[in-house]
């Protein structure tokens, strides 16, 4: 019986886990599509010219996106925290679907003028609010559904889906790239991607409304959910914010660095051909996707801290090195081996980042406390560094971008260093062992 039991709870979680996650890979997939192919669509929203300055322009629009997503983590965390972790998932991807709509359907500058950047502009806007909402909503309900002793494995697969969207987006890029040809990608066959991002979401929002909610959740009582998700009842942890700012700040510049800015670098800097530098991409962020779920296991082993120094030492010493030797070749393989040894070192935030933080609160605040000082963060720094690279390089001084990387890194090593191991101090296991010594 008790073996019976144990099988329907692992089914059951795996099917909610699978249900959370997909949703996260199509919404991340939504916005990964962007910068996929901006290379492609930045004459069509801006005037001709420097291409340089147009994917400056591109960028920067990929910034603003970054810039609502406080914003939408501040909103949806909130709705996340006081109605339930599945209405708030159902309702970002919802948000999503419309934004990769809008854009798909947007005419370019030359037919509508000023009129399509600003379309575009809005469309992002939309988005960002939608993914700010996402992450600290996905990440609180797979960290809450998961199995004790199991929560790094399990969480870790929000980075899986996370970085799966962005394997599908360039899935899409050279699927596309091997059946149209430089001026049918240029002229509509972006469009493709963006529309499949706003079916798939739809499909998602019928899955996401079959999700269970989350034990932790359901048992929160009605007082207790009647102030849950304000900023005022987040100021009563001041502590794991600033722990949850300084994790996030190396991490999320070293993520969009090696897997969105990457890929311009190879082509604009190291001169390698789109289509080459789309399957190094590939193949490493495929690889990337099979170590999250190692490292989290791993994590549930020897504890969150080991991994998140590691990324710290080893990101603070090699990030200029790494860079530095690739931008004197125009060797493929190379460039691959370089750039999954990048990734490697990025695993040691990214597998354990969603436990690590929703360790750090209780439910009633846990969705708002893993969001908003996240995206904060990210909106500063990880949403700008693709901004800040195009534009030192169009400064001429491009190499200082590697020693930005480097220092930010650097910054939360020092976080790493000081903060406690999470997983004996979790707050998600403490509140799951009062409730079964009540019972």
């Amino acid at each position: 019986m008790k073996q019976a039991n144990d099988r329907a709870a692992t089914k059951r979680i795996t099917t909610n886990i699978f249900k959370g996650s997909l949703g996260n890979l199509i919404e991340w997939y939504d916005w990964y599509v962007y910068s996929a192919f901006a290379v492609y669509f930045s004459a069509e929203f801006f005037p001709k010219g420097n291409p340089t300055i147009q994917l400056l322009n591109t960028a920067g629009v990929f910034a603003i996106g970054f810039l609502m997503r406080p914003i939408g983590s501040l909103i949806m965390g909130r709705y996340a925290d006081r109605y339930g972790r599945r209405a708030a998932l159902t309702l970002s991807v919802t948000i999503m679907a419309l934004g990769s709509l809008v854009i798909a359907c947007t005419p370019g500058y030359n037919s509508i003028g000023a009129i399509s950047p600003i379309i575009l502009i809005v469309a992002r806007l939309i988005q960002g609010i939608s993914l700010g909402g996402e992450y600290g909503t996905s990440a609180t309900y797979l960290s809450e559904m998961a199995s004790s002793g199991k929560r790094g494995f399990y969480s870790s697969f929000q980075y899986v889906t996370l970085v799966a969207g962005q394997l599908l987006a360039l899935g899409v890029q050279i699927f596309l790239q091997q059946i149209l040809n430089e001026n049918e990608m240029t002229s509509w066959g972006w469009r493709i991607p963006f529309v499949i991002g706003a079916v798939g979401a739809l499909v998602v929002l019928w899955l996401r409304r079959t999700m269970d909610e989350s034990e932790q959740f359901s048992d929160m009582g009605k007082e207790t959910r009647k102030n849950a998700g304000t900023i005022k009842v987040l100021m009563k942890h001041p502590k794991a914010v600033l722990t949850v700012v300084g994790l996030t700040l190396g991490g999320t510049v070293a993520f969009y660095t090696y897997t969105t800015y990457l890929q311009k670098f190879m082509i604009n800097t190291v001169g390698i051909n789109k289509e080459s530098v789309s399957l190094i991409n590939f193949v490493a962020l495929l690889i990337f996707v099979i170590l999250q779920p190692l490292a989290g296991k791993l994590s549930d082993k020897i504890g969150r801290k080991p991994l998140l120094l590691g990324f710290g030492i080893l990101g603070t010493l090699l990030t200029v090195p790494l860079f530095l030797l690739m931008k004197q070749t125009q060797d493929p393989i190379l460039a691959f081996i370089l750039m999954m040894i990048g990734l490697a070192i990025v695993t040691g935030y990214t597998s354990i980042n969603a436990i690590v933080k929703a360790e750090l609160f209780p439910t009633e605040i846990r969705a708002l406390g893993v969001g908003f000082p996240y995206s904060l963060t990210v909106a500063i720094f990880g949403g700008t560094a693709e901004f800040v690279a195009l534009w030192l390089k169009n400064a001429g001084v491009e190499s200082v971008f590697f020693y930005y990387v480097a220092a930010c890194i650097f910054i939360s090593l020092i976080a790493y260093w000081r903060m406690g191991e999470s997983s004996k101090t979790s707050l998600i296991e403490a509140e799951l062992l009062s409730k079964n010594k009540s019972a």
